[in-house]
């Protein structure tokens, strides 16, 4: 059915991308390409969904890609942007897919694939979202907090990168305090990738740009305006944000929302924490899409 997976590299404006797929050339054609994308955070990457797209590699076109300025693509020093990064997304699709398509994808990373879904629903099959989040919702404005502060200072900016994200100590730290909801299921491969991927060359400028706020948006805001077929999973014991947070979002939309399933005991990136339950959900979602009209 398939040779396996290879990895290969997309040219686009804001950076050349690499990306892991399938060769499912003659695949069932009613069955949609999946585009996985990881979400925002120290050592990001694909990696975030490598005990899941596997399990799909057999019977769906699939594509894992890591953002400009993230993982194994291209860290430029350059001005990362919401509308770059929205621009980008809708990009890889163009190039990649002839066919709408399933996107699968986390936290902020979402809040852009939701505005790429409402500006051009027709390109897009269904989402699955994990903790989807602007990190500005409801007009919270995240680039009030000390850490976004901290984060726009000259020279500061810099060591604050390297001392506080681009090392093992606080991908550890990070993973069993923030990330996760029990911190034995944090394996030493996975905060050793993590570490690896936020040391890479440039990867603070991207970062940083997180960390800076510049990337925040209000999904409350848009959410809304939504048509696209939404499923989102949320981690019951996330904080960054919270499961109440979420709630409120998917009440603003009941009718592009047809599930919001909460995972006890898991933080926010369940697709690492819980990849098997994950999966389940997954096959469950991609099964109503294909069963609908």
């Amino acid at each position: 059915m398939f040779d396996c997976l290879r990895s290969l590299t997309l040219t686009t404006a804001i950076g050349e991308v690499a990306y892991v797929t399938n060769d499912l050339r003659d695949s069932d054609p009613a069955r949609p390409p999946l585009f996985f994308w990881h979400g925002f955070g120290g050592g990001s990457s694909r990696y975030e969904w490598s005990a899941v797209y596997p399990a799909f590699a057999a019977e769906y076109p699939l594509f894992a890609l890591d953002l400009p300025g993230w993982g194994a693509s291209e860290h430029r020093d350059q001005s990362y942007t919401v509308a770059g990064y929205v621009a980008h997304l809708l990009q890889c699709l163009d190039q990649l897919a002839q066919q709408p398509a399933v996107v699968i994808t986390s936290s902020l990373t979402a809040a852009f694939v939701l505005q790429g879904a409402i500006a051009h629903p027709q390109r897009f099959r269904g989402l699955i979202l994990t903790c989807p989040t602007g990190l500005s919702d409801f007009g919270q404005d995240y680039r009030q907090t000390p850490l976004a502060q901290i984060a726009r200072q000259p020279y500061v900016d810099i060591a604050f990168y390297r001392l506080g994200v681009a090392n093992a100590l606080s991908v550890q730290s990070f993973m069993a305090n923030q990330q996760f909801a029990r911190s034995s299921r944090i394996s030493p491969e996975m905060v050793a990738t993590y570490t690896a991927v936020a040391q890479s060359a440039g990867a603070e400028f991207a970062a940083l740009a997180f960390v800076r706020g510049d990337l925040c948006c209000d999904l409350s805001r848009f959410l809304p305006h939504l048509t696209v077929p939404t499923y989102i999973v949320w981690g019951e014991q996330a904080k960054l944000p919270p499961m109440a947070v979420g709630q409120r979002l998917a009440q603003l939309n009941p009718e592009a929302i047809r599930a919001f399933d909460v995972i006890p005991e898991v933080g926010f990136t369940p697709q690492l924490e819980c990849p098997a339950v994950m999966i389940g959900l997954m096959d469950r979602y991609l099964g109503e899409l294909l069963a609908s009209p």
